[in-house]
């Protein structure tokens, strides 16, 4: 596969440049996102009939299958893959030919990082919620097992009215 911007320039970029320039050992936490939003935009492109149906099965198959080799640890990142969404793509044109290029009809790269990202935010955002919950019972059951401790509490450094244990925990 050529690289992205490969068609304006007469020659390769300095291998110092290349490596500077790839992203896909921090963007790789994209994959799975990728795939999803890919798989939506396949369904898209049927419906609005820029592909068949049969094409669109055979893009849905390959980023399934893709997906499958992203979790299991099975995907091998090729020296040109300069991110993950030219990794992507160029596994699915592997899989499926030329149909896998269909899938990038219509979309550009800023449109599918930003949908990439945001997919990935929404989980991120997900993960935090529930690990701040976590935090939230622990405080909670701290307090129960504190209940009744007395210790002083403080204003501008200083000892003022004795406070609850269990209201210190409960105030974070």
């Amino acid at each position: 596969m050529s690289k992205l911007w490969g068609g304006r320039f007469s020659s390769g970029l300095d291998p110092i440049a290349w490596e500077y320039n790839a992203s896909i050992s921090f963007d790789w936490r994209l994959a799975e996102v990728d795939i999803r939003g890919s798989i939506a935009w396949a369904k898209a492109l049927m419906k609005a009939g820029v592909i068949n149906l049969d094409e669109q099965q055979q893009i849905v198959k390959g980023l399934t299958d893709i997906l499958a080799e992203v979790r299991s640890g099975r995907f091998k990142h090729e020296p040109t893959d300069e991110d993950v969404h030219t990794a992507i793509e160029r596994r699915l044109i592997e899989l499926t030919g030329p149909v896998g290029g269909k899938l990038h009809t219509g979309r550009s790269r800023n449109d599918q990082i930003a949908t990439d990202f945001t997919l990935w935010l929404v989980d991120a955002i997900d993960r935090i919620d529930a690990f701040v919950k976590l935090v939230q019972s622990a405080l909670v059951d701290r307090a129960e097992i504190d209940f009744g401790i007395l210790l002083p509490g403080y204003t501008h450094f200083q000892q003022s009215q004795p406070i609850l244990l269990s209201h210190w925990w409960l105030s974070h």
